[in-house]
């Protein structure tokens, strides 16, 4: 059934912000992007001409301040969010902010605080919740199907020299890889095995790039409060690997999953299986599916599933991860809000 379009969407920042627009073909949502922000004025109208979007301006101050917008979502430069964050947040609207959420304990702490001053609901767009073979892995842990955790790993590698070509930002403004990159397997772990108790952190400049010139690769030990250990690989500073971008792994005592691959200790011979979901994986289809996932919050009165508290947590392991850099000791993650 065709649903009445009536959740009005305005989006900053037309980079990946673009994917909400697929929403407006969706017709199973009430959810429609009627307003457009981006300092590029040449993408804002291109943008706005290719999807029949009626407002669009370069200052955020009049997208937020519309009353025919009821979602915000932020897919500003990482040093940006906090101030979108504010201004959304005191408009009253509802928020979707990329990753990283913001970009320090202080500005995490300020934005609950936010958050619960103005009665808006909040979520945190970390694609790897929306990921179907990170989503299969979930319900195999979740049902027992692994077993009890043994260990746990993820990676996000990634060479950035092609990126810092695309988005200058990131370079001119020393993008913080630890919050705006490890953020993605540090939620992901968290996703499963809840809060991280303490890192230890070693890291590297590989120098790859002379456009930036500070740490750009991550190996993190962690130790959850559940007494889980994992590792995160957060390598930015290599030349392409031909391995995925984003990976997970989780060892039971049931069974394992790797990827898209899982073997579980009942089955004869420990066959190894493979997922295959075609057309649902990408990118696009991640920012779909926590956009719908944010509009059933928004219809069911519930918290979504990386909402602020969430969100902080990440930023605070991250906080906790330079701590251990900085060091050379484990370090212990402190809780925000």
């Amino acid at each position: 059934m065709k649903q009445m379009k009536n959740i009005g969407v305005g989006v900053i920042g037309l980079g990946m912000g673009r994917h909400m627009l697929a929403v407006n073909g969706d017709a199973d949502s009430r959810m429609v992007v009627r307003g457009l922000c981006d300092t590029d004025e040449a993408r804002l109208r291109q943008a706005q001409r290719e999807h029949e979007v009626a407002f669009a301006t370069t200052d955020y101050r009049a997208l937020v301040e519309r009353p025919d917008i009821h979602v915000v979502g932020i897919y500003s430069p990482d040093r940006l969010h906090m101030t979108h964050i504010e201004a959304a947040a005191r408009a009253g609207k509802h928020i979707i902010c990329t990753k990283p959420m913001v970009v320090s304990p202080e500005e995490a702490a300020r934005t609950v605080q936010l958050v619960r001053e103005h009665g808006v609901k909040f979520m945190v767009g970390q694609t790897c919740r929306f990921t179907p073979a990170f989503m299969a892995a979930k319900k195999l842990y979740d049902e027992g199907d692994l077993g009890r955790p043994l260990f746990a790993e993820a990676h996000y590698v990634h060479d950035m020299r092609s990126v810092l070509d695309r988005t200058p930002w990131r370079h001119e403004q020393m993008q913080d890889f630890l919050y705006g990159g490890a953020c993605h397997p540090i939620d992901l772990l968290r996703w499963f095995f809840g809060d991280v108790d303490e890192v230890f952190v070693y890291a590297s400049h590989s120098g790859i790039d002379s456009r930036y010139p500070k740490h750009d690769n991550f190996l993190i030990n962690l130790k959850f409060a559940n007494g889980v250990i994992a590792r995160i690989l957060a390598a930015f500073g290599l030349v392409e690997p031909p391995l995925p971008m984003l990976g997970l792994g989780v060892y039971g005592d049931r069974g394992s999953i790797v990827n898209d691959q899982f073997v579980l200790d009942k089955l004869p011979g420990q066959p190894v299986m493979k997922l295959a979901f075609g057309k649902e994986a990408g990118h696009g289809r991640e920012v779909w599916r926590y956009m719908r996932h944010f509009e059933e919050c928004l219809l069911e009165e519930r918290q979504p599933l990386i909402n602020e508290v969430e969100g902080a947590q990440v930023i605070a392991t991250a906080a906790a991860c330079w701590e251990s850099i900085h060091s050379g000791q484990p370090v212990k993650v402190r809780r925000i809000g």
